[in-house]
């Protein structure tokens, strides 16, 4: 492919060039700021990326991993094989803190850190990603997909999702 640099077989070049594969519910996210990849091996001309779902019937998965394929191909690399693993479970603390930032930024509400199962029942305080109030209420513990409740803020009244804790 002309124009392609050799890749570099590094579990580090391979991190780098995943950070552009996005998360197809949240395109603003990469896969490694939620904290999907669960580890990267490299040999010499192959690469084993291993991930771990959000939970194991998210539908994106087979999306991710077609999509890591494909921006691996890009960038040089041939031989490429992308495992499912379940061990250990993906949780929301995966998530980075620069993910947390591009949720909130983009309108939805992060996961509070090491939050209980009090968020999902509407009683931890959600900071409201329109105007930043914590005077919200929780209308639905389903919001846009599965992973999200439904919030609304009380100070501007604007509806908002909030990651779920998991």
């Amino acid at each position: 492919m002309a124009g392609v640099p050799e890749p570099t077989y590094t579990a580090d070049a391979v991190g780098q060039v995943l950070e552009l594969v996005k998360d197809p519910e949240i395109p603003v996210l990469s896969i490694a700021d939620m904290g999907i990849i669960n580890s990267i091996d490299t040999t010499e001309g192959a690469v084993t990326v291993r991930i771990t779902p959000t939970y194991s019937g998210c539908p994106a998965m087979d999306q991710i991993s077609s999509d890591i394929k494909t921006t691996l191909k890009l960038h040089g690399y041939d031989q490429i094989e992308v495992e499912t693993v379940l061990s250990p479970a993906w949780t929301t603390d995966f998530i980075s803190e620069k993910g947390r930032q591009q949720l909130f930024e983009y309108g939805i509400a992060p996961p509070l850190k090491g939050a209980g199962k009090a968020s999902l029942l509407g009683e931890d305080e959600i900071k409201c990603p329109q105007c930043g109030s914590t005077d919200t209420e929780q209308v639905s513990q389903f919001g846009s997909t599965a992973c999200k409740a439904l919030y609304r803020c009380k100070s501007c009244a604007e509806p908002f999702d909030y990651f779920k804790c998991v």
